[in-house]
């Protein structure tokens, strides 16, 4: 696939109906679109559907994480609405990707991959040991990324701290990154990077929300980024 630019941009947006005029505004800048548990709880998976037909692949960030069987029917939805990629936690165990991976195959009308989440950008090393992980963050990382890699996914969400560790263990993976921040700022996510950096340690998507979708004009932000990163080489 190509992905010039490799920006999937995040609308996290009130409506489906923003979702897409915004899509449709910033479409000639961005590789794709991401619909995060805000628009699929709310409008729901149709949005998946709508912003599919506008011709660019379309990453459903469900984060799913139930037993086997519910991930499975959940993935195959999310296939026939048009998904190019649907998320899943590593965490929920081997059984249970493999279940989405299957789902996602039978569901989807063309290619079409689970990514395994690993360890949200959100969370540092505080964070985790607060709820009794002691693991640093590129050590689950690590374990995370040999799981995926044996259940057939397509690729992992990690922060860009992780990309060398994702590259070393399982470079089959495609690697989509979240915490993309071209001011270096981190609200509510604390393991981030600049959009330069993280293609150039690797990166092969960069998803990107705030710094587009609440920009005065969110068009130009996005062209903006877009050129930041052309031309950036990600190690070979």
């Amino acid at each position: 696939m190509v992905n010039d630019p490799p920006i999937l941009v995040a609308l996290d947006v009130a409506s489906a109906e923003e979702a897409v005029r915004l899509a449709k505004a910033v479409a000639p800048h961005v590789g794709g679109f991401k619909v995060g548990l805000g628009l699929l709880h709310g409008p729901g998976p149709g949005t998946v559907s709508a912003l599919a037909a506008l011709g660019k692949p379309v990453f459903a960030d469900a984060k799913l994480h139930d037993i086997p069987s519910q991930v499975e029917a959940a993935a195959t939805r999310l296939g026939r609405m048009g998904a190019r990629w649907v998320t899943a936690h590593v965490s929920g165990g081997q059984e249970m990707l493999e279940a989405a991976v299957a789902g996602m195959t039978r569901g989807a009308g063309g290619p079409a991959g689970i990514l395994g989440v690993t360890v949200l950008t959100s969370l540092d090393p505080a964070a985790l040991a607060a709820v009794g992980i002691t693991a640093a963050p590129g050590k689950l990382v690590s374990r995370m990324a040999r799981v995926a890699s044996r259940t057939g996914c397509e690729g992992l969400v990690c922060s860009p701290l992780e990309l060398g560790v994702v590259a070393t263990v399982a470079p089959e993976l495609i690697k989509v990154v979240p915490g993309i921040r071209p001011d270096g700022g981190v609200d509510d996510q604390r393991r981030v990077s600049t959009p330069q950096d993280a293609i150039a340690h690797g990166a092969d998507w960069l998803v990107i929300g705030r710094p587009i979708t609440s920009a005065a004009d969110p068009v130009a932000a996005a062209a903006a980024i877009a050129t930041l990163v052309r031309g950036v080489r990600a190690p070979r």
